[in-house]
C-alpha cells in the first residue's frame, strides 16, 4: 500500500514538472506584444494597478490565464486579449514571463513594522494567518502548491487583490487557493492591507 502511495506521489510530482516544462519562452516573447501595454515588455509593469508577471511561477501563470479565459477570474480588460489564445499560446506566454526577472520595489518605511508583523506572524487576535506560511519567508511562493511569488509586486495591485478577497471574491468553485485567501483576508483592516501590501513590494529574496 505504501509503495502505491509513493508511486502516485511520484507521478504527481512528475506531472507537475512536465507541466512546468511545457512552453517555449522564445515563442512566448514573440506573442507577448499584446500583453506589454499593461504588463511591460519584460513582465515588469510600470502601472501599479497591473501586476508584474516577471519571474512568476510558470504553472501559476498558466492557470491564471485559463481562469481569465473561462471568466472564472473576472478581468474585463484582459478577457479580449486571452479569448483566442490556444493551449500552446498560453504555455509559451507563461514560459516567457516566468523566465524574466522581476524588478523589486521599496516599502514605505512607515508600513514596515505592521507589514512585517502580518507577513511573518499574522494577527492572532483576528485569526489572520502569517503570509509567509503559504508564500515563503521572502515571498518566493510555493510552486507545487500553487501559491504565487509575491516579493516585489506592486503594493497597489496587492492591496486591490486583498480587498477583493476580503469581499468574498473567488476564482471559480474549484479554486482552493482563492478560497483560502478569502478566509485569510476577511478580518484584515484597511490599514493592515496597506501595510502588508507595501511590505510585500519591498520584499526581496536576499532577506531569506
Amino acid at each position: 500500500m505504501k509503495a502505491v502511495i509513493v508511486s502516485v506521489a511520484l507521478l504527481a510530482i512528475l506531472a507537475c514538472q512536465s507541466a512546468v516544462a511545457q512552453g517555449n519562452a522564445a515563442a512566448g516573447q514573440s506573442k507577448s506584444a499584446m500583453c506589454s501595454a499593461c504588463h511591460g515588455t519584460d513582465g515588469n509593469s510600470v502601472v501599479a494597478q497591473w501586476p508584474k508577471l516577471a519571474g512568476q511561477h510558470q504553472d501559476y501563470l498558466t492557470r491564471q490565464i485559463k481562469l481569465v479565459q473561462s471568466n472564472a477570474r473576472a478581468v474585463p480588460e484582459m478577457a479580449p486579449m486571452v479569448a483566442g489564445l490556444s493551449e500552446e499560446d498560453i504555455n509559451d506566454l507563461a514560459a516567457y514571463y516566468a523566465s524574466q526577472t522581476i524588478k523589486y520595489g521599496v516599502a514605505d518605511p512607515a508600513a514596515v513594522s505592521m507589514g512585517s508583523q502580518l507577513w511573518n506572524f499574522g494577527n492572532k487576535e483576528t485569526s489572520v494567518a502569517a503570509c509567509k506560511s503559504c508564500h515563503g519567508p521572502a515571498g518566493g511562493g510555493i510552486p507545487l502548491s500553487g501559491f504565487p511569488a509575491l516579493a516585489g509586486q506592486h503594493a497597489l495591485y496587492i492591496a486591490n487583490s486583498l480587498k477583493k478577497f476580503r469581499s468574498g471574491t473567488v476564482y471559480g468553485d474549484d479554486d482552493s487557493n482563492s478560497q483560502i485567501m478569502v478566509e485569510v483576508s476577511k478580518t484584515l483592516s484597511d490599514d493592515e492591507i496597506q501595510a502588508v501590501s507595501s511590505y510585500i513590494e519591498g520584499l526581496h529574496p536576499v532577506t531569506e
